[in-house]
């Protein structure tokens, strides 16, 4: 299994065996609590696959329920202040990132050498390493400008795609996505049509079939979507009861539940992912990491962004030879590690935004002889195009205020 080891080549050893507590504030109750508890279960795996290699580091991850709520949040982030944790990590919800980071960054300015550092593995508002940029805030997740320009690169080369349907979440991720989507296709494919715009309430519409009528009615082709959670499953439920016949360009058709409902709309083929890998990636490691985590964890690895931030912990206290925050920071900015799937990944110190390779992948039927389904339905996802990490890089605004 590669799980950490790629984090250990080349680092030097800490001074001493140490403990380092992590955070983890997200959902697990509510709407988002199956994305939430996907990501909690990856977390802790990682720790216990790093504590049982790495002898001068452990790592201890706690679960605290925000409840998909900025104030929540917050609550959270004290008790977990106070029980020892040093590292917060959290990633459904912008809002929420938002309030994170306006969070630490007070924090840290009133309590100089107890800094706690906040990396974000799934919160991709632009802004957030834009205008809210933030010393103590690392993005390992793509934003969603740069997710956004992938996809709509790949829809000018499909001259199929004439109407386009967005439906988005009602909050600054899905204003981001919507507002990304009506820039880059009348830039790229000024002849496709947008014929319907519409923002959902956050993880609080139980059925999606009044918006799916509205597509059918519109007579798109195509809907794209930063649905995550309950709203991509039901989304996507709603279009199969309805029988609708269109492509999905999602940023996370993958995500937990979302296979299910993919398969029982029985559009095979037409459900398109951009994210940062995926299972059935031609990269004999990655293979096996993912059988091993399945086999661990009773679920698919649905965030290989988690694995690569992990590594990136590790890699950079074991440069820093602490678990200080500020000395993880420091040697956090700029870094290079090798993705979960043998690519190369950059921290750009300029805004602290990670740069990785992204895939493009359709679900569809597959041999599972010879690959790995999504949730037992037999379906998988297939590669259709790869941008390595270099050229996903888009300019920042970030001016960011550095600790002396």
């Amino acid at each position: 299994m590669i799980a950490l080891g790629a984090a250990f080549a080349g680092t030097t050893a800490l001074a001493a065996p140490a403990t380092l507590k992590i955070a983890f504030v997200d959902p697990l109750s509510g709407g988002g609590a199956s994305t939430g508890e996907a990501g909690l279960k990856t977390f802790q795996y990682m720790a216990e696959q790093n504590n049982a290699k790495n002898p001068d580091l452990k790592l201890e991850v706690t679960g605290y329920d925000n409840k998909l709520n900025p104030q929540e949040s917050l609550v959270q982030i004290q008790k977990a202040i106070d029980s020892g944790a040093r590292v917060v990590v959290q990633g459904n919800g912008s809002s929420v990132a938002a309030a994170i980071i306006d969070f630490v960054s007070k924090y840290n300015d009133r309590n100089p050498g107890k800094e706690i550092l906040y990396l974000n593995y799934a919160a991709v508002d632009p802004a957030l390493t834009n205008a809210k940029c933030n010393y103590w805030h690392f993005r390992f997740d793509a934003n969603s400008d740069i997710k956004m320009a992938a996809l709509t690169n790949f829809i000018k080369g499909k001259p199929e795609v004439k109407k386009v349907y967005l439906i988005n979440q009602d909050y600054s991720f899905g204003q981001a996505v919507r507002s990304a989507a009506r820039a880059m296709l009348k830039e790229k494919r000024p002849d496709i049509q947008i014929v319907g715009d519409e923002v959902a309430p956050l993880q609080k519409v139980n059925d999606f079939s009044p918006y799916i009528a509205k597509v059918k009615a519109s007579g798109a082709d195509s809907i794209i979507t930063g649905n995550w959670g309950q709203d991509m499953s039901l989304l996507l439920k709603a279009a199969a009861d309805a029988g609708l016949q269109a492509n999905f360009y999602t940023y996370y058709g993958g995500g937990a539940g979302a296979p299910t409902a993919i398969k029982q709309t029985n559009l095979a083929d037409k459900i398109f992912q951009i994210a940062e890998g995926y299972a059935n990636i031609p990269y004999p490691p990655g293979h096996e990491f993912e059988k091993a985590f399945r086999a661990r964890v009773g679920q698919e690895l649905i965030y290989p962004r988690v694995v690569n931030l992990m590594n990136i912990l590790v890699k950079a206290a074991g440069q820093a030879k602490s678990t200080d925050p500020k000395a993880i920071a420091k040697a956090m900015e700029g870094i290079h590690n090798d993705t979960l799937y043998g690519q190369d990944s950059f921290m750009r110190p300029d805004d602290h935004q990670l740069f990785q390779t992204m895939y493009i992948s359709s679900f569809g039927p597959i041999d599972t002889a010879k690959n790995f389904d999504s949730e037992n339905t037999g379906w998988g996802w297939k590669g259709i195009g790869e941008i390595v990490a270099k050229d996903t890089v888009v300019p920042t605004t970030c001016k960011m205020d550095r600790p002396s």
